[in-house]
């Protein structure tokens, strides 16, 4: 009864009983009640007409939750409707609101009281004003100063509403305003900041109150990034900050305005910026001291003081980011200078990741410009020249020596104590990179590192960024500070395994930047004292700790061991040998080691070197058994794989045909022994113990053919038709099992043990198709026997045994023998095409494998054989496209994007094929209608730059008049449309119009129309879409990133040409350097 009494909004709501219905939501009640309460609570919200009753009951309630509650109501009306609405409807609300706020905050006591209450108010306000002001709002400005000179507590509050604008505006506005409403409010703010700007001195110079001088200090943080600048410079206002910056209350929020202040940049300001800079070093001596240990009164201090030391980073960090230039221009300043460096030293050394990050970031820029400076201030840009390995300076044009070289060589002069100093910073402080898998956990164990810590691996990257600037800035410092570290951990001096760490993560990051002969002479002496480091010390976690370190220091070096054919015998014989330590982590790390050097130096080991009797593969395989007697499964297949590219690298067929016979000698004669029983009597191959054996041939198998590629034909042809016969056994055992057993036999581990054969059977065959040479005779040999056990198997099977592999495997060997395929596309489809369909359409949950998997082969076919797509029925083509548009539906990311990658596949090729009409006119409406459903759902935001680009594809087809039929049906719609391009935009308006009922007729039209103007300038038409989702209210206040991400990838690139040209930037082993090792 009471329920319907609250959902009878035709009169005043009962206020006491929404109080109670709100209560027993919040409160401890039964189950039950809160569930009523909040089913009557929402079926409230969602009532459109809910709104009208806020004053009502604002002004009646004394709970806080129903004000809360009846605020959310409101605030959703005037995100998604407040255009809508009556103007009196609108000043109503508007006038009640403000009314509210200066009553609640004229007055102390209930000021305090009911802060949070007043600050949703003061949102809400906000969230008004955007819609509001300038144009329907004129005096908000000058009102909101007037009413704070009425009590210092309006003021207070007025400062807050103040800085929520500020806020809205300038900081969160991407993807909530349109592009011009942003540009109309900063301009607003601009003009009107006189009054703020005076309102804020008055009360900096007049006020007593502690808070109010706090509020208004935070507000002048919000709006100092963006005002005139002649407010902040012509104004007694930084004479005021720096005056309040040594009280202990505003010390923290002062030094964030200052440290606005200092980030601002322009040309002829600079005095007042040495001058404040110079008062603040003054006083800043008084506050800290020089002389303070600041990481020991970081840890032992406040939580204000610890917030002092993050905002004295962000200080210096910003104004060294602007002003260094014009500190170092001149003598006198260049004392408070290099003393605001020291200070950043020490600051950087305080334990605390966040205030780390601000410094690291700073020490980046200073050390890139100090080493190659920004080319805007180079006349004639210098070259870097690409193989300049090491070299101190980047290479200059003749003639700039003189000027612009001496100034560069000054630079580096003035700083290079501070330089060294951050050396050591570096060093100590080394992240940790991603090969190092031995860590040390939080009881003071060594153990292996179970998950990557992502913020750790980007602080890696600028860090050894950092230090190869460095490295380039002074190698002969950079080599004693690192010798001289590891010879006190020699000594036992400074032995704790951090330092240890840090230092060798420290060695190994400068990999390229040293000239050759510099690094070698380095290198030999920090492998000798590694290695005598592992002899002397004793423990089996220091041991661990050691050898974890050698194999990182080694594994950066491909370039020094390819030269030192003896260092890299000796390093690789230390790999073997930690192969036989059982200490967690320490086996992995051997066998990814010894993988990544055999990548950079396969050719070493194939030949015979100087003083040696066989190559050394031959060696090694002769010892083969007992170097892998205590390793896992999967540590023998990384060890597989990694002689697989030794082998790869023999030039003669006919070695290398006999060592890819004695490297496979222990798995083979297991298979053929196993195959051997299996004639006798097929119940052998059912022992799970045989399953397994048989599962880990196979995975051996896979990983020599990953490395080998074409060259592992022999062994392939050799175990291929039992494979296959095992394959199809134990396809039938699945089934069976699954048709006695029912649904849930496919989730025991026996039937699970089965289907890993057999998917690593078909990842065998995909891997080496995958990577063997394009020899169509290798497609003949290994396609046809495959399709009657593989594909037939496939479709012959109840859906929960069907491997999503198969998928993947057609896929591979359609995008590998592309056209010669053409033929057997109707069999690939008849036999995967419907029962996968079938499988994946029921919803977006089940088969997660196969929906990509299947979306992939048929992309490989649009894209390889496309005329085989002409053979099928209307039928199967409607299936296929229904497929698509399910694909792209998806919110799974991948999925959808494969989904729209094919259509736009689908779509072009069909534009320039002989059924372009009679394709359009039954799928072009469709296709619209589903990418604009898409492109308007939150949850299909990365898809954006896919869906913009069919779209674009769509109005340029109907644009330009290449389709010659008409899209409309003459039948159902008599009347004759003068173009495709007029019906089109008919179309588009209409079905705009009914899924957003907010949004005016003219605004719909005024946006199709410009679709249709910006078809052929895509970064318009991108705008253009991106300007409409914000308007049409689907993307406001959400993580609008996704729209932007095609700019950011743009970037990216340009990064990375960058670090090209520096060397050492990109570390050796994710260079793809062609093996300069013959």
């Amino acid at each position: 009864m009471a329920a319907e009494k609250l959902r009878d909004l035709s009169q005043p709501i009962d206020v006491p009983l929404l109080d109670a219905t709100v209560a027993a939501f919040y409160g401890t009640g039964s189950k039950e009640q809160r569930t009523t309460a909040d089913q009557i609570l929402r079926d409230l919200q969602n009532n459109p007409n809910m709104w009208l009753q806020v004053m009502h009951i604002l002004q009646n309630t004394q709970s806080l939750n129903t004000k809360f509650f009846a605020l959310q109501v409101l605030e959703g009306v005037i995100k998604y409707r407040w255009n809508a609405l009556p103007a009196e409807q609108r000043d109503g609300m508007k006038n009640f609101i403000s009314d509210v706020i200066v009553q609640l905050s004229g007055n102390e006591a209930s000021f305090r009281t009911v802060r949070l209450y007043v600050n949703k108010l003061n949102i809400i306000l906000v969230q008004i004003l955007k819609h509001e002001w300038p144009v329907r709002w004129r005096s908000f400005i000058p009102d909101l100063v007037s009413a704070a000179k009425t009590s210092e507590t309006i003021c207070e509050n007025c400062m807050a509403i103040l800085k929520l604008l500020s806020e809205e505006v300038f900081d969160f506005s991407r993807g909530e305003m349109t592009q011009q409403k942003i540009k109309e409010l900063k301009q607003s703010l601009n003009s009107e900041f006189q009054l703020i700007h005076e309102l804020c001195l008055y009360v900096l110079s007049v006020s007593q109150r502690t808070e109010l001088i706090r509020a208004t200090l935070s507000t002048l943080h919000a709006f100092l990034s963006w005002i005139p600048l002649g407010y902040i410079f012509e104004s007694p206002l930084l004479e005021t900050l720096l005056k309040f910056f040594p009280i202990p209350a505003y010390r923290n929020l002062t030094l964030q305005c200052l440290t606005e202040v200092a980030a601002l940049q322009f040309g002829n300001l600079c005095d007042a910026h040495i001058k404040m800079y110079n008062i603040f070093m003054v006083q800043l001596q008084t506050i800290l001291p020089p002389t303070t240990n600041i990481p020991e009164a970081y840890s032992h201090g406040s939580s204000e003081e610890q917030a002092f030391i993050q905002n004295l980073a962000l200080f210096f960090t910003s104004f060294f980011k602007v002003h260094i230039r014009i500190l170092e221009s001149t003598q006198e300043n260049i004392s408070t200078l290099l003393l605001g460096l020291e200070y950043l030293i020490s600051i950087s050394y305080v334990d605390d990741t966040e205030v780390f990050k601000v410094c690291l970031d700073y020490w980046n820029v200073l050390v890139s410009e100090l080493f190659e400076p920004p080319q805007r201030c180079m006349v004639n840009t210098a070259v870097a020249s690409p193989n300049m390995i090491g070299l101190q300076v980047p290479v200059m044009p003749p003639g700039m020596i003189d000027g612009l070289g001496s100034q560069l060589l000054q630079r580096r002069q003035l700083y290079a104590g501070s330089m060294s100093k951050l050396r050591m910073l570096m060093i100590c402080r080394m992240a940790k990179p991603e090969e190092v898998l031995i860590v040390e956990d939080e009881n003071g164990n060594i153990v292996r590192e179970t998950m990557k810590d992502n913020d750790v691996l980007v602080q890696y990257k600028i860090m050894r960024e950092t230090l190869i600037y460095l490295s380039h800035l002074d190698h002969d410092d950079t080599e004693k500070q690192m010798l001289r570290k590891l010879s006190k951990q020699l000594s036992g001096e400074d032995w704790t395994w951090n330092n240890l760490n840090t230092l060798c993560w420290a060695i190994g990051s400068i990999s390229g930047s040293m000239m050759e002969e510099q690094e070698n002479r380095f290198l030999v002496m920090v492998i000798r004292d590694l290695l005598n480091l592992c002899e002397i010390t004793k423990g089996k976690d220091n041991k661990a700790v050691i050898a974890s370190n050698i194999m990182y220091v080694v594994g950066q070096y491909p370039r020094f061991l390819r030269a030192h054919w003896k260092f890299l015998k000796t390093v690789v014989n230390k790999l073997f040998e930690f192969m036989h330590e059982t200490h967690p982590g320490v086996q992995d790390m051997a066998c990814d080691t010894f993988l990544k050097i055999v990548q950079k130096c396969k050719r070493k080991f194939v030949i015979t070197q100087v003083g040696e009797n066989e190559p050394f593969v031959s060696e090694l395989l002769t010892g083969l058994p007992t170097t892998i007697e205590d390793l896992e499964p999967h540590q023998i297949h990384t060890f597989y794989e990694s002689v697989g590219n030794m082998i790869q690298a023999e030039s003669d067929a006919q070695k290398r045909d006999e060592y890819l016979q004695k490297l496979m000698v222990l798995p083979n004669q297991r298979w053929m022994e196993i195959i051997g029983k299996a004639r006798q009597n097929v119940e052998f191959l059912k022992d799970l113990d045989v399953i397994r054996t048989v599962l880990n041939i196979l995975q051996t198998n896979t990983s020599v053919a990953s490395s080998l590629g074409t060259y592992f034909l022999p062994q392939i042809t050799l175990i291929f038709l039992d494979m296959l016969n095992v394959y199809r056994m134990y396809s039938e055992l699945i089934s069976k099992s699954i048709a006695e057993g029912g649904p849930y036999a496919s989730r025991t581990s026996y039937v699970k043990l089965l289907r890993s054969v057999k998917r690593e059977t078909l990842k065998l065959v995909d891997t080496f198709l995958d990577k063997a040479e394009d020899q169509p005779q290798i497609g003949k040999q290994f396609v046809p026997p495959m399709m009657e056990p593989v594909l037939g198997d496939y479709a012959r099977n109840v859906p929960d045994a069907r491997e999503s592999e198969v998928l993947s495997l057609f896929a591979t060997i359609i995008n590998k023998y592309k056209a010669a395929m053409v033929e057997d596309v109707p069999r690939i489809f008849e036999a995967v095409f419907q029962c996968t369909l079938e499988m994946i359409t029921k919803n977006f949950e089940d088969y997660p494998e196969h929906r990509l998997k299947f979306f992939s082969l048929l992309r490989a076919i649009a894209t390889h054989c496309f005329p085989a797509l002409f053979c099928l029925s209307s039928q199967q083509l409607k299936l296929v496209m229904d497929s698509i548009v399910w694909a792209f539906r998806h919110t799974e990311r991948n999925i959808a994007e494969t989904g729209l990658n094919l259509l736009l596949e689908m779509l072009r090729k069909f534009q320039v094929s002989e059924f372009c009409n009679q394709f359009y006119r039954t799928y072009f409406l469709t296709i619209e209608q589903e990418i604009f459903a898409v492109l308007t759902d939150t949850f299909h935001k990365p898809g954006f730059k896919l869906h913009v680009l069919v779209l674009q594809h769509l109005f340029c087809l109907a644009g330009t008049g290449a389709l010659t039929e008409p899209l409309w049906d003459a039948a159902t719609n008599p009347y004759p449309y003068p173009s495709n391009a007029a019906f089109v935009r008919e179309f588009t308006i209409k079905l705009l119009s009914t899924s957003f009922p907010n949004m005016t007729a003219a605004e719909v039209t005024q946006f199709v129309n410009g679709l249709f103007e910006s078809t052929n300038d895509l970064p318009t038409f991108k705008t253009h879409i991106r300007d409409f989702l914000v308007q049409s209210k689907e993307f406001s206040a959400q993580d609008n990133k996704d729209l932007y991400a095609e700019e950011a990838a743009a970037q990216r690139e340009r990064e990375r040409q960058r670090m090209l040209s520096i060397p050492g930037l990109i570390a050796p082993n994710e260079l793809q350097d062609e093996m300069v090792d013959s």
